[in-house]
């Protein structure tokens, strides 16, 4: 009953309307009131006749002389010159609750499963809220045990900390973030499907979480046929959900792919509203969303629960210094490097240990294996500059005991970093094969 008054409460008094004045590819133009339309405000274009009347919500976006710049969450077929469109004075905002667990929401945090209406939350939760403040926050916690043993290990990540999966197109990010989903030790995951493949959105909730992991998870479903304002929005709606549960003083588990399908939609926003392009075409402020959008997780304020965000990165080109994979690997707290040639070997997940890095390291490793993880990442380092040399025959036994000892390591050290899809190894387990495998306890996969 308080969330259905405070609803009410919310409700516009007085109806505020401008009209459709232009259209020039996706973007609208209104003239109106406008100083009832900021930025980001909310607009309703109304079309047709009033028995097929059709209503299509849009987002303020810019301004252009005396007109607004609008951006449909819909296509915009029936509009026409002279459309009414109305503004509205409620931000934009879900209402999650503990009833969303095991729920598929679209971009508008609106039920697509089929199992009917969502209960509504008792506060509103915006689709811009703000991180933080930077001296209020907590530090990283605990180490988080994320079910690979490659991760675990190597790239200790502990809750609240941010890491980015940066790969490029069908190395196996996918089935890494499959993997995390359904083993990572969270008490909720909000998961965020930005620009999917409509067909990969029912084989991901059955076949890869399944509905043990789906019975902890809302999974928000935006798909690559949707306009680039509901693409941007899906991303926006993830993180306002896992606010609530970081609110509720639970550890969530955010899993976004990708965003580098963010960061296309935020470019596509942009040059329709006329700013110029820079690097890949991406306009600035691609730049400004991206900090807005990831610094959102992290640890919440004193008796606040955290946000552990996972963001996969579709590097283009495998060119892992490309804008947008440059821009988030400054602003998270590490990044998860798979590579190619690493998967054509047929070694999954593909992670590139030596290239990836989690911040937190080493303090958030077990201090009782700390030496061992120093050892073989000194040997996996040790191999990979003579690995060249191996392959062709060109290195003799025993020129060098650091290569021979590199040599001797390499197979069992590929099995240690090589997991099934299905497996679920814990954080001490790691450690104590990878001490068995330095001491010669264990020699092969």
């Amino acid at each position: 009953m308080k969330a259905l008054a405070e609803q009410i409460t919310e409700l516009d008094g007085v109806e505020i309307c401008g009209r459709v004045v232009g259209v020039r590819g996706l973007m609208v133009e209104v003239a109106g009131p406008l100083h009832a339309m900021s930025v980001g405000a909310r607009v309703t274009i109304e079309t047709g006749a009033r028995e097929t009347a059709r209503s299509i919500p849009c987002e303020v976006v810019g301004f252009s002389g005396a007109n607004a710049l609008l951006m449909p969450f819909a296509a915009l077929e029936g509009v026409r010159r002279g459309c009414r469109a109305i503004v509205s004075a409620t931000p934009g905002a879900v209402r999650p609750s503990a009833g969303w667990l095991g729920r598929v929401v679209n971009a508008m945090g609106e039920p697509v499963d089929g199992k009917g209406p969502l209960p509504a939350g008792t506060a509103p939760f915006p689709f811009r809220n703000s991180p933080p403040s930077a001296h209020a926050r907590q530090r990283v916690g605990a180490p988080l045990d994320l079910g690979v043993r490659a991760l675990n290990t190597f790239l200790t990540c502990c809750r609240g900390q941010r890491l980015g999966i940066f790969a490029g197109s069908g190395v196996g990010k996918s089935v890494l973030l499959s993997m995390l989903a359904r083993n990572v030790d969270a008490d909720v995951s909000v998961i965020g499907l930005i620009g999917e493949r409509g067909r990969e959105v029912q084989e991901f909730l059955q076949d890869d979480l399944g509905e043990d992991g789906l019975a902890r998870s809302v999974v928000v479903v935006s798909t690559s046929d949707e306009p680039a304002l509901l693409r941007r929005q899906a991303a926006l709606v993830t993180l306002s959900i896992a606010e609530y549960f970081r609110d509720e003083g639970q550890d969530v588990l955010v899993l976004m792919d990708s965003v580098t399908r963010f960061a296309m939609a935020q470019r596509d926003i942009g040059l329709s509203a006329g700013e110029p392009p820079t690097a890949k075409g991406y306009t600035p402020t691609v730049f400004t969303e991206l900090p807005r959008l990831l610094e959102r997780a992290g640890p919440g304020m004193a008796g606040q629960g955290t946000i552990t965000g996972i963001f996969t990165v579709l590097v283009d080109g495998d060119d892992h210094n490309e804008p947008v994979a440059d821009a988030v690997r400054g602003i998270l707290d590490g990044h998860i490097v798979m590579e190619r040639a690493i998967a054509e070997r047929g070694r999954y997940p593909a992670i590139n240990v030596l290239k990836s890095v989690s911040r937190t390291m080493p303090r958030s490793a077990d201090p009782e294996y700390l030496d061992d993880i120093r050892r073989a990442r000194a040997v996996m380092a040790t191999y990979a500059d003579m690995e060249e040399l191996i392959r062709l025959g060109a290195y003799r036994a025993g020129s060098s005991l650091e290569v021979d000892e590199a040599i001797k390591l390499h197979k069992p050290l590929e099995g240690f970093l090589s997991q099934a899809k299905d497996e679920a190894p814990g954080l001490k387990e790691g450690y104590v094969r990878l001490q068995k495998i330095l001491t010669g306890l264990e020699t092969e996969n």
